[in-house]
């Protein structure tokens, strides 16, 4: 029963959404001792910002007419396809960025998506976690209300367009701690960080439940 963990963060060491993810992992690893974690960090090693433009291109192109770079990148593109169709469960740590979706998460949707099988819904119905993080507060009625610009992007593509049955954990206030001009939040943040820690854990202990009783 492998799981497929994909990390965003492009700081690693302090990485909020990495601590989040580590919830939802270890809970379902406890579920499910031995099972593989196939794991892919675009933080770190994040793909080419021109790979999406090859494979689409090369999609247009028979075999024969092919560049190098476009078949590199379909085969890329069937690489990271091929993690999520062969997972039974899906563990994303995505953190906001600019308050929008970073840009080597959107190179990696983008390119994923060309392979013909997730566009054609090869994750309906698998479980997926989405782990998000925020620096501030985004909640309706504070000064940034409507500036995240990421999560409801992210919602859609993965539940509406690839199909999967999503469940988000999402900690706000990250950055209360690390901003001084935030520390008068503190007592709210470590509510929310609380809060969010506990459904990180639900969260793991219902995929892996739930990948439990379909196998059965």
């Amino acid at each position: 029963m492998p799981l497929f963990r994909l990390d965003a963060s492009i700081m690693p060491a302090t990485s909020q959404s990495r601590a989040l993810a580590d919830l939802v992992e270890s809970e379902w690893s406890a579920e499910n001792p031995g099972a593989a974690v196939v794991r892919r960090d675009i933080g770190s090693e994040p793909l080419s910002a021109t790979i999406w433009r090859e494979a689409v291109t090369g999609g247009f192109a028979a075999e024969a007419d092919r560049s190098p770079a476009q078949r590199t990148a379909l085969a890329r593109a069937a690489e990271l396809a091929d993690e999520l169709i062969e997972a039974d469960a899906v563990l994303l740590a995505i953190p906001l960025y600019n308050w929008g979706v970073p840009a080597h998460v959107k190179t990696w949707y983008d390119l994923t998506y060309t392979d013909p099988r997730i566009a054609g819904g090869a994750l309906n119905d698998k479980p997926v976690v989405l782990a998000s993080v925020l620096g501030g507060n985004y909640n309706p009625g504070t000064p940034k209300d409507g500036w995240d610009h990421a999560t409801p992007w992210l919602t859609r593509v993965f539940r509406d367009v690839w199909g999967a049955d999503l469940r988000v954990v999402q900690r706000q206030f990250t950055l209360v701690g690390v901003d001084p001009a935030m520390d008068r939040f503190a007592d709210q943040a470590a509510e929310i960080k609380a809060a969010a820690e506990q459904l990180a854990i639900e969260h793991g202990r219902a995929i892996a439940t739930q990948v439990q009783s379909l196998a059965a």
